[in-house]
């Protein structure tokens, strides 16, 4: 990770970590970038958290300020702007969104014409930017580019998405969590266009209830009301605020997270014969009943570390077809470059209507075992996670479980944490082993 840019773009509290001149720094240097290359579109879009307008005017004024022509497509999800960037002539794309982060905090990512982020390169020269390093001249005369609104933009998206999931959806009940932000204006249209009747909680967005107890991370609400409405619908929606991912709720109000998604999916591709390499891609906090359902089904699964970049990146280098994380960011190849939770969810639809299956019957076979997370606050993280001490304690409890679980211990990308997780057939024995681990840290490097 660079100094402003993380795993998922650059992400800070509004005017704090990420304000207005941070924007339109970014702004600048993308727009002279790609003028100075031959490409004057680019394609801005952004969430419903008050500040996002603020940040879509200076970022948009530093592009143009460089030469380069803004379309703004106003709300939408994230994977919109990936789409367009892929199917319609922009340079690049960049969405205003801090995903399923409170109100108050914001973030812009930036796409490649490829639908993926940019290089790490590209960053690099933004950052060096960003800190004086290098300096650009201003577009001047007729060089300046033009802002345009580009309310076209997520129709062409949700359309492609009907047809791409030609689907008849009469009589298939939905109900669906839009965590007041960017699916708002997608996902219930498009269900609906498709036949299903929908029933659509938290889509009235003011700037400060995005992501505020609802959506993908507040599943409980919509948990709730499937139990009491039990055998009413056929399957819960939560999506998180910029919709590129969902958590599935199925009528009894169990809440099947991604690695639910991934089991359905890479099993009916196998089945289908579309499971390229026979190997679904997954990050290490992937449950271990996932890990082992997809042995018993003869799927191979390949782990990497934490966030879907790496994900993407692994599919990519070696032909696979789906892969994800357990939070509900699904990446499926063949209808998208990223997450998306509406190509999702229909997927996971079609898949029910395809094997008449109930959302129930797709996940049995997986068990899926308690896990205990516990944070611990330290001094310096990258000692503890190389402590000898810290490191023998995980390889006894690991030993101690004898593969039916395991502890993971790995280090915040963001913040001074080490994050300890433990997995067993019990809660009581995931909180035994997760101590064991966590209580040395804190002993020695607790803050």
């Amino acid at each position: 990770m660079g100094k402003y840019f993380g795993t998922d773009g650059i992400r800070g509290k509004a005017n704090d970590g990420l304000t207005a001149e941070r924007a339109f720094q970014v702004g600048r240097y993308l727009g002279w970038y790609f003028s100075r290359n031959g490409k004057r579109k680019i394609v801005v879009g952004k969430d419903t958290r008050r500040s996002s307008d603020m940040l879509e005017a200076a970022l948009a004024a530093g592009i143009a300020g460089e030469g380069c022509d803004v379309y703004e497509t106003g709300y939408g999800p994230t994977p919109m702007i990936c789409w367009l960037v892929t199917h319609e002539d922009f340079a690049c794309g960049a969405m205003i969104s801090a995903s399923h982060n409170p109100f108050y905090d914001n973030g812009i990512k930036v796409f490649s014409a490829e639908g993926i982020k940019i290089p790490a390169t590209l960053e690099a020269e933004i950052e060096r930017f960003i800190d004086g390093a290098v300096t650009i001249p201003y577009a001047v005369e007729e060089a300046i580019g033009s802002i345009h609104a580009y309310p076209e933009g997520p129709k062409h998206y949700t359309e492609a998405i009907k047809k791409e999931f030609s689907l008849n959806l009469s009589g298939f009940r939905i109900a669906m969590d839009c965590a007041n932000g960017s699916a708002s204006f997608t996902a219930a249209d498009v269900f609906r266009d498709l036949g299903a009747d929908v029933t659509v909680w938290n889509d009235h967005p003011d700037g400060l209830n995005i992501n505020a107890d609802c959506g993908s991370t507040h599943p409980l609400a919509l948990q709730k009301f499937m139990r009491e409405h039990a055998g009413m619908y056929d399957l819960g929606l939560t999506f998180d605020g910029d919709a590129d991912r969902q958590i599935l709720i199925s009528p009894s109000g169990e809440m099947l997270d991604g690695d639910f998604m991934l089991y359905i999916i890479g099993k009916y591709y196998k089945e289908k014969g579309v499971l390229a390499g026979n190997t679904i891609v997954t990050t290490v906090m992937a449950n271990l009943g996932l890990w082992k359902a997809m042995a018993d089904n003869a799927i191979l699964v390949e782990k990497t570390q934490v966030g879907d970049k790496y994900v993407y990146e692994r599919m990519c280098e070696k032909g696979y077809v789906i892969g994800g994380e357990q939070s509900g960011h699904i990446i499926l190849k063949r209808h998208a470059t990223t997450g998306d939770g509406l190509v999702t969810a229909l997927a996971i639809v079609k898949i029910m209507k395809s094997t008449g299956k109930s959302i129930d019957a797709l996940c049995a076979g997986l068990k899926i075992y308690p896990q205990v997370l516990v944070n611990v606050r330290v001094t310096d993280k990258e000692l503890a996670m190389a402590d000898r001490e810290v490191q023998d304690a995980v390889s006894e409890v690991d030993e101690a479980l004898h593969g039916n679980g395991r502890v993971l211990v790995r280090a915040s990308g963001t913040e001074p944490l080490v994050r300890v997780m433990a997995e067993a057939e019990t809660d009581a024995l995931c909180r035994e082993m997760v101590e064991k681990v966590a209580s040395i840290v804190r002993q020695k490097y607790g803050a």
